[in-house]
């Protein structure tokens, strides 16, 4: 964004405009002064992303300009709303100010900041001119500038937090002035230019060629890759060229103690890169004498990064590359390894890659690389043995010892490699010691769990990772048939449930599980008729029975409970205390606050699709109640789930769809009857469509089948 500074005068407002021209025209009353055109600087060439910008002059009306709001022209794409008052034409202090004008316009061309506009107090969008770099893009700057006094001056920020630059001049600068600095960081860095003559490379000695030949890597190889040597005082360093269309790019160097040097300013590329031209497939190693080794187990078509392995995957995000279409990826095995492969994969693209596991090099260790030995210890040893002096068949005698894995062993590692782990994407084969144990019925509740009911067990079964709608109308029993269904699979086989069930208080909730577990009413009153009271030391057995088995989610204070609190405590259920099921009672009663701009429809289906994975990932079961709308003329008959208030998507995403439905018409049959009827089952393991008959008794909250 670019902003200039205005300043105010008792004279007259005059209107800051710009001309096309090369020659400027400054117009004052009866007088022209003609300036010469600034030639342009090396910089000025540059253009923008949005439109061509001119080398501009300004130029000072003789006519006052209009109360209207002026006019201001696109600025590199962008348009300023701002109403600011153009400069005031006052004789010579004008003049001067026309010539801060000029030299700071000269000045912000050679940063690249170049607009179409030049109006003080304007804010200004504009491309960043650091926009070369790919972190860089769609940014703006912000310019400030004063024409009022002797101070005048501009600034301007990148508020891209992946850039953020910023600096500030004036016409004649002073000590704040970051116009030297930034055009330094504004100008590209050249490269070196060099030649196996310039860097003093020389063939390669017969000590290093047995070097290289103890790794089972070939004259040939060394001849064909180009890689040399060099005299550095007393020491020889292996040299390993850089090559790009048969230009040397750069050089890296090799030391006794294993330490790389490069040269400086030049290039980093690939090494090998003229060896994966047209190439379909491409191995990427770690280092040059893995290239080198790939190349000895029959693959050309193999490059070396030139800096190694990082310390840890980068966060940028980088453009894909499209050019090979299969890249194998044969980094190291150690963690930085890793890192490289990961990163490599990030930015070309993790669905064209493959990924190389080495073979053990004994019982309980893997080979590091496309050429480790088996004793580090010997490679060093070796590699110090040359630079002390020792011949080629002393050296070969010390490394009698190690292993280097040889060309048949690498071809087999690469032609088996593996594609590369796409998070979210897997085969079959990941999961086939789970579809093993599945058929095996080796997991624990393949087919369901009984319900406790014959009559239902055909219909409908309980199975972990699922989710149970529950709907039906008011006072039909929808919430006491649950709580008769957990208290039946807590006695078949040992569940335990987290309750956030909103309509109850606790104690009564509580009075309500205990009679369906004791079997006897909670109070000796009117609903139990004649049937004897639980007693004092039944009531403590079924207190424990209840902290042992009940987990409570209950938002105490008079706020709604949102979904994603309820699974995040019944997530700590599930690992705190082993739940196996969660019941949701009654979806009205939880806060559905959701943004203006998305329907209900699409809040449910999201809200759902929460649930569900959470049913999923924990293995935990869910049963949400769902009130169904309110029926217009309604008969008595049981409502179906797309009745269900709030969306059609209560039946669509859900496993399993369940109407509780209770007769209360005398004439039509027993008031006690209650119908269950399941009218979704997505899994056929587990249940098909069907109704079942329950007899309810009121005393003890207990479902009975009906003999």
């Amino acid at each position: 964004m670019l902003r200039f500074a205005h300043y105010n005068s008792q004279t007259h407002l005059r209107k800051l405009v710009f001309s096309s021209s090369n020659i400027g025209l400054l117009h004052m009353g009866s007088k022209l002064f003609l300036k010469p055109a600034t030639p342009s600087s090396p910089l000025s060439s540059r253009r923008h992303l949005y439109n061509s910008c001119k080398c501009l002059v300004p130029t000072f009306c003789s006519k006052p300009i209009s109360k209207i709001r002026p006019y201001f022209l696109k600025t590199n794409g962008f348009t300023s709303n701002a109403t600011v008052p153009a400069p005031v034409h006052g004789g010579d202090s004008e003049v001067k100010n026309f010539r801060k004008l000029e030299i700071l316009r000269r000045k912000l061309e050679e940063l690249g900041i170049e607009m179409d506009t030049f109006t003080p107090g304007q804010h200004n969008h504009l491309q960043c001119p650091m926009v070369s770099f790919i972190t860089c893009y769609s940014v703006a700057c912000q310019l400030y500038r004063s024409l009022a006094s002797a101070g005048s001056g501009a600034s301007w920020t990148c508020f891209r937090a992946k850039c953020g630059w910023s600096g500030g001049t004036r016409p004649f600068a002073g000590r704040n002035s970051t116009y030297e600095s930034s055009i330094q960081d504004n100008k590209v860095k050249q490269k070196r230019e060099i030649t196996v003559e310039s860097l003093k490379l020389e063939p390669l000695c017969s000590e290093l060629i047995g070097y290289f030949a103890e790794r089972l890597i070939s004259a040939e190889t060394l001849q064909r890759n180009r890689v040399m040597q060099k005299s550095y005082g007393s020491q020889i360093m292996i040299a390993f060229t850089y090559w790009r269309n048969g230009v040397l790019t750069s050089c890296k160097y090799r030391d006794s103690n294993k330490k790389f040097l490069q040269e400086r300013d030049t290039e980093k590329i690939f090494y090998g890169l003229d060896d994966i031209k047209e190439a379909d497939d491409v191995i990427i190693v770690e280092g040059e004498i893995d290239k080198l080794a790939m190349e000895e187990a029959g693959f050309r078509t193999c490059v070396s990064v030139p800096d190694g392995a990082p310390p840890k995957v980068s966060s940028k995000e980088l453009p894909s590359e499209e050019k090979a279409s299969r890249i194998i990826l044969a980094t190291d095995g150690d963690p930085p390894g890793q890192a490289l492969a990961e990163e490599i994969a990030r930015r070309i693209g993790r669905e064209r890659c493959w990924r190389v596991k080495w073979p053990k090099k004994n019982k309980e260790e893997y080979c590091k690389d496309a050429n480790e030995n088996n004793s580090q210890k010997n490679n060093e040893v070796t590699f110090v043995a040359f630079f002390l002096g020792i011949t080629v068949s002393l050296y070969v005698k010390i490394c009698s010892g190690s292993h280097v894995l040889g060309p048949n062993a690498l071809r087999e590692a690469i032609e088996n490699a593996e594609l590369y782990p796409i998070r979210g994407l897997f085969n079959f084969r990941d999961y086939f010691n789970e579809i093993d144990d599945y058929y095996n019925r080796t997991l624990g509740y393949e087919c369901g769990v009984s319900t406790g009911w014959r009559a239902l067990n055909e219909l409908y079964k309980v199975m972990p990772g699922e989710l149970t709608i529950i709907t039906g109308v008011p006072n039909s029993g929808k919430s006491e048939w649950i709580d008769a269904l957990l208290c039946n699979l807590n006695s078949s086989v040992g569940w335990k449930f987290a309750l956030c069930s909103m309509e109850n208080r606790v104690r009564e909730h509580a009075r309500k599980l205990l009679e369906k577990h004791i079997k006897k009413p909670f109070f000796d009153a009117r609903y139990g008729g004649s049937v004897e009271r639980m007693s004092v030391e039944e009531l403590e057995e079924g207190k424990r029975w209840l902290n042992d088995t009940f987990y409570l989610i209950r938002c105490e204070d008079d706020k709604l409970p949102s979904v994603n609190w309820v699974l995040d405590l019944a997530k700590a259920a599930v690992l705190r205390h082993g739940v196996r099921g969660l019941v949701i009672d009654p979806y009205n009663e939880l806060d559905h606050q959701r943004p203006i701009s998305m329907t209900e429809t699409e809040y449910v289906s999201q809200m759902l699709t929460l649930v569900k994975r959470f049913a999923q990932h924990h293995a935990c079961h869910v049963w949400f109640v769902a009130h169904p709308r309110q029926l217009h003329n309604w008969v008595g008959a049981p409502p179906n789930l797309y009745d269900i208030s709030g969306s059609a998507h209560f039946i669509n995403k859900c496993d399993n769809g369940i109407v509780i439905h209770r007769n209360r018409d005398p004439e039509a049959g027993p008031v006690d009857q209650v119908q269950v009827c399941v009218r979704k089952v997505r899994n056929k393991v587990v249940g098909t469509i069907g109704d079942a008959a329950l007899s309810y008794n009121r005393v003890t909250g207990e479902f009975m089948d009906i003999d």
